[in-house]
């Protein structure tokens, strides 16, 4: 029987050995057999272990497994997973299936290569029985290895496979004993888990959303990936030689009218990257970016049911989101440069950029200089919509901002017309020239300030990050490709006059201002 005490890996592997009731098989591809070793050298491994397996080799793999699918891939681990747990039971239910509860864990991992070219990644997979001929239970994992070489990644999934599989069996009755099981001794130090897919009645009353989210408040992962069309995947799968518009923001207002005005703007940011890629056959991805950050250093943190209400606003609207674990744009740079070599746009409003810009950065040694060297890493770039002259001095003055002038076009302000007193002011005006700020158009419409374009710039202006980062809340949407490759302006204007005729009575606020 398992200890009431947290146990290492010895012997949580040697518990699991000592059980009559668990029996299984393992299967492991490209970072050993780490798992499977644990048992077999804590002692009793006859206990235990049914088999072990690495189809290293492609054509045995296939053999084994089908063809037709990425070697590191959930459709791989799927067909791992089925293959295995058939054999296990074909062999094993007729002896053995009325006193044990089998298990088959498997595993397909990318770990470093002697070059140290590749992303080190990988799925983990583990079916099992809580009683003697119950239905089948899955866990499907997701994880990134941070270890700076093979030897140490392979020896980190091996601890995270014990854990796995331990957790299963002798810590599954609540949601988060079973995820802090799961995560002991190496994840967040040396693994990142960014998706968990969960099957089976063990795990049926538990809210997969929020595990999601859990995932990145515990640190666990540095972002978690939500869809609006189809069930979650890991961030790079979005990501992946793509490129992206990144949308920050509050998003604390759900209804409607502020979810169009969001997928509008957004859908800017789109076109105006399809213009800087001309005739590219590259991908575009838009996302929203919110953030399990606490609005400012000494406020709580936002509760999961928050969180969701927020992002399935999002996701109702259209919009894909990626909640992030940190505030900072630089950090939500580093994440998707992991991914793409591709161009990353983010779209913020006026106010958005001057809090950012003004931040000291007191967490890094290089202060502002490295927060900006970070940020603009890569073919890193931020379209900035305007604000009316109005509002920004309003802002400015709430926010107790000084030493910014500016010239206005119509009673609107454009990155392009804001300036700084010295020395700030040569490093803004050098952001300005490189093109690291691009300013965004103001529409037509908004310049007769009668149509829902002031109200909507002034917002979105508004909903920036606050704190003392350069990013304290996002949101990015992914419905803008579509909605940029099939609206044409005209379009967008007619469904912008339908929305007014029937929200006429709605008055913006602005969207998400906290974090202005």
């Amino acid at each position: 029987m398992p200890s009431a005490q947290r146990l290492d890996t010895h012997h949580k592997a040697l518990t699991l050995n000592l059980d009559p009731s668990t029996f299984g098989s393992f299967g492991e591809i490209g970072a050993g057999q780490e798992v499977a070793r644990w048992f077999l050298v804590v002692g009793a491994a006859s206990g235990t272990v049914a088999k072990t397996i690495s189809a290293y080799d492609k054509e045995v793999s296939d053999d084994l497994y089908g063809s037709g699918s990425r070697y590191v891939s959930k459709q791989r681990l799927e067909a791992m997973l089925d293959n295995e747990w058939t054999q296990l039971r074909t062999q094993l239910s007729k002896s053995r299936g009325s006193q044990t509860r089998f298990f088959c864990f498997v595993d397909t991992v990318s770990a470093r290569n002697f070059a140290g070219t590749n992303d080190s990644h990988g799925w983990i997979g583990l079916r099992f029985q809580l009683q003697p001929g119950g239905p089948p239970n899955d866990v499907l994992l997701h994880v990134n290895m941070r270890d700076p070489s093979n030897v140490l990644q392979q020896q980190a999934i091996g601890i995270l496979g014990v854990n796995l599989i331990y957790a299963a069996f002798y810590e599954v009755q609540t949601q988060q004993s079973f995820l802090e099981g799961l995560a002991q001794d190496v994840v967040a130090e040396r693994i990142e888990i960014d998706y968990v897919d969960l099957r089976g009645p063990a795990s049926e009353s538990w809210d997969r959303r929020a595990l999601l989210v859990h995932l990145v408040r515990a640190g666990f992962a540095e972002a978690v990936f939500f869809s609006s069309n189809g069930a979650p995947v890991p961030p790079a799968e979005v990501l992946h030689k793509k490129a992206v518009v990144l949308a920050p923001g509050y998003f604390g207002h759900t209804d409607a009218v502020h979810s169009q005005v969001h997928a509008r703007l957004l859908a800017s940011g789109i076109h105006e990257l399809q213009d800087e890629l001309g005739e590219t056959k590259t991908a575009t991805a838009g996302l929203f970016c919110l953030t399990v950050a606490p609005f400012m250093p000494n406020e709580p943190a936002p509760e999961i049911s928050d969180l969701l209400r927020r992002i399935d606003a999002l996701l109702a609207a259209g919009g894909d989101v990626l909640l992030f674990r940190q505030v900072e744009l630089y950090h939500m740079t580093a994440l998707v440069n992991r991914h793409t070599k591709a161009p990353v746009r983010f779209v913020a409003g006026l106010s958005l950029m001057i809090r950012a810009s003004e931040d000291a950065y007191s967490n890094l040694e290089g202060r502002r200089l490295e927060a900006l060297a970070r940020l603009f890493a890569q073919n890193v770039r931020i379209y900035v919509y305007p604000m009316s002259a109005a509002d920004l001095r309003e802002w400015l003055q709430s926010n107790s901002s000084t030493g910014w002038e500016w010239n206005e076009t119509n009673g609107w302000v454009s990155v392009s017309q804001l300036r700084h007193a010295p020395p700030f002011g040569h490093l803004f005006a050098y952001l300005l020239a490189s093109k690291f700020l691009i300013p965004m158009r103001v529409p037509a419409e908004a310049m007769t300030a009668k149509g829902w374009h002031h109200d909507a710039l002034s917002a979105f202006s508004s909903s920036g990050f606050s704190g003392s980062d350069l990013g304290s809340d996002l949101g990015p949407l992914n419905r803008v490709k579509d909605f940029a490759q099939t609206s044409s302006c005209e379009d967008a204007r007619r469904r912008t006059r339908k929305a007014d005729e029937t929200h006429k009575a709605v008055s913006f606020e602005r969207v998400g201002s906290h974090f202005s």
